[in-house]
């Protein structure tokens, strides 16, 4: 089986015991309601979208509710990225500004770390570069970022290869007070010198101007039956820099899918897929309630029984104490995306809300827009490796028709798409597989959410 261009969702990396068959190392290794939605499809120019021939970007959308009509138009936006880029990764500023960040090979064999900002006019920096290394870890599903702080500081994260064998990396990190020119002493949000895995970390901007992280930390040295024991750890980033607290969240995690954090009124909600010792791997939450953190709870019982991570992890966003999280799951081999939603900061949720097509690979992102509805991206399948990026309007009681965002593979070269809300819309980056790859960009505006009217 080719593990790197398997066209299904099964994108396993086997457990510590089991033979190291994944090649996660390589850079090319996300019903009826009260209105409806009407797609008219057009085909941007390619030179407007930055496309390659073939490639589709539809559409103008437009959602009819009860009081108003809604319009939601998915317009080209134009990548500040070079040609080979990948592995992009999306944040917001406090005041509504759009941070890209990726991956581009760069001279003498090194790989480059790169952001640029786009402002509220649409428009792209120019640029800029963080950190160049030949000792980069660069995965297809494992992916940087950049955020920015409520200071207005600048934080990245990477990952860097501590040791000889194929999963040993860190996690580094770092911080720029001038705007992403100069960047400062590179720190370990984990214990650092252990040649182990540690990483799928997600950063989250704080109210005191610092920040919260959560990521996978596999340096504990912890084994059992199964072999090494990934946990799933925090650390908070101080408001005068480095690292201030770290803490264990969980002692026994899925070893390599995402992780998420979003922030409530009440505190932190940070959703990850769980692994109990029968091998089941659904999404869990923990949250931190009066300066505690809860005990790890299920959000569904899947029952995805599987004996090797999938490499497909949650996605979570938060409005005040309104949560919205999607993931993927497969039980009995039937893959599924669900999305559920808390209005009591991650206490409870509804029922799970199926909405793939029926044949989808994952790769889940998910914002929050008003009125209760969220907006979601996922890859889903179309034939043999052919898929597509597909995006659809979720509600608690059901869906939108989807969106076609772009096509794409079912492959590892294409990535996770991600997703940000911004003044002017959702801003969605994904990679194109190719040879050189390429991040695209577009916009969903959605003039009704800025207005105040949805």
């Amino acid at each position: 089986m080719d593990l790197y261009n398997s066209p299904s969702w099964r994108e396993p990396r086997p457990s510590k015991t089991s033979a190291e068959l994944s090649m996660r190392t390589s850079r090319h290794p996300r019903h009826l309601l009260v209105g409806a939605i009407v797609l008219a499809g057009v085909l941007l120019s390619n030179a407007a979208c930055g496309t390659s021939e073939g490639d589709e970007v539809p559409y103008t959308l437009t959602l009819v509710t009860d009081s108003s009509p809604n319009t939601l138009t998915l317009v080209a936006d134009s990548s500040p990225t070079e040609s080979g880029a990948g592995e992009p990764n999306l944040s917001v500023t406090a005041d509504g500004r759009a941070l890209l960040s990726w991956l581009v090979p760069a001279d003498n064999s090194t790989t480059a770390l790169r952001f640029s900002t786009r402002d509220a006019a649409g428009t792209w920096a120019a640029p800029q570069e963080i950190i160049r290394r030949n000792d980069l870890f660069v995965n297809w599903a494992d992916f940087p970022s950049v955020v920015s702080l409520a200071d207005g500081r600048l934080l990245a994260h990477w990952l860097q290869r501590n040791g000889e064998g194929r999963y040993a990396y860190d996690v580094r990190m770092a911080e720029s007070r001038d705007g992403g020119l100069n960047w400062g002493e590179r720190v370990t949000p984990h214990t650092p010198g252990i040649p182990a895995e540690h990483g799928f970390a997600a950063l989250l901007p704080t109210a005191d101007s610092g920040a919260a992280v959560v990521l996978l930390d596999g340096g504990a040295g912890v084994e059992d039956s199964h072999g090494a024991v990934m946990h799933l750890a925090y650390a908070t980033w101080g408001a005068q820099g480095g690292v201030t607290s770290k803490a264990i969240l969980d002692h026994r995690v899925c070893d390599c899918c995402q992780t998420g954090i979003a922030m409530t009124t009440r505190g932190p909600v940070v959703v990850y897929r769980d692994r109990s010792d029968e091998e089941t791997r659904d999404i869990s939450v923990v949250r931190l309630v009066d300066g505690a953190w809860t005990e790890p709870r299920s959000i569904h019982a899947d029952n995805w029984k599987i004996d090797f991570c999938p490499v497909n992890g949650p996605a979570i966003s938060s409005q005040g104490d309104n949560v919205a999280i999607v993931w993927f799951a497969a039980p009995n081999d039937s893959a599924r995306v669900l999305v559920v939603f808390s209005t009591d900061a991650g206490a409870t949720f509804s029922a799970p809300v199926r909405i793939d097509g029926g044949s989808p690979t994952g790769r889940v992102d998910i914002e929050l827009l008003d009125g209760g509805t969220a907006l979601v991206s996922w890859i889903e399948r179309t034939g043999g490796d052919k898929a597509e990026v597909w995006a659809r309007v979720v509600r608690p009681t059901g869906f939108e028709p989807r969106t076609v965002v772009s096509t794409s593979t079912s492959t590892r070269s294409s990535g996770f798409p991600r997703m940000v809300r911004t003044t002017d819309g959702v801003l969605m980056a994904w990679t194109m597989p190719g040879k050189p790859s390429a991040v695209r960009t577009a916009l969903l505006r959605i003039d009704s959410v800025a207005a105040g009217q949805q």
